[in-house]
């Protein structure tokens, strides 16, 4: 944008003036390519909720808008919708925050998880139970079977979503991911202790070297 500011004009590769508008599309289309390079590890689920979150935070967007994002990134808004990471009413589409998650969900019968929705029941968890609840939640999705949850996948989202909310103002939600990374070693070491058993076991080895 501090081109067009400069210049009396901006010429498209055919020699046409580019417009404002095609300006921003072309600026949002090579953003969204470095960003998915970044993000690249991430299941679709979360790829879609970070794209989305990043526009929107927790506040609504058009179906239409969230469609494209969901196609791209080969998913869809029904499925998220039933999965329980978003909701789809009225032509509207919205996030669901930590806070809004049911108390009552587990990860194990869960049929498709993601790590995004893994790490927004761990805030919920560490938020309303402290460390221990958080350890026992994290030691059960890192025990799934189909590997849907990955340790150091979730930090890093966590790392990703603080950032994001720092540099637009939302402070309560950087607050949340951030409270979240500082207690990633406490919530780590209670993951490995089986506190059901009675005793204290390694059940998993976790990555804690900063990043």
């Amino acid at each position: 944008m501090a081109v067009f500011s400069r210049y009396s004009a901006v010429l498209e590769p055919d020699g046409s003036k580019m417009t404002v508008r095609s300006a921003l599309a072309r600026i949002n289309e090579i953003l969204d390519q470095v960003l998915n390079e970044q993000e690249g590890d991430f299941d679709p689920t979360s790829r879609f909720a970070i794209a989305w979150y990043r526009q929107h935070g927790y506040g609504t967007g058009t179906f239409g808008d969230a469609n494209n994002i969901a196609n791209a990134r080969n998913t869809t808004v029904d499925s998220m919708d039933r999965g329980g990471i978003l909701t789809s009413r009225a032509g509207k589409v919205q996030l669901i925050k930590p806070s809004d998650l049911s108390t009552d969900y587990d990860i194990l019968a869960d049929l498709h998880t993601s790590n995004w929705e893994a790490l927004h029941h761990l805030i919920k968890t560490l938020e309303g139970e402290g460390i221990s609840a958080a350890g026992d939640f994290l030691r059960s999705a890192l025990s799934r079977p189909d590997g849907a949850v990955d340790a150091d996948l979730i930090k890093e989202l966590a790392h990703l979503l603080f950032r994001i909310a720092e540099s637009n103002g939302w402070t309560k939600d950087a607050l949340s991911f951030n409270t979240l990374v500082t207690s990633w070693p406490e919530i780590s070491d209670a993951a490995r202790t089986d506190t059901s058993a009675g005793s204290s076991q390694s059940a998993f080895d976790f990555d804690e070297g900063d990043d």
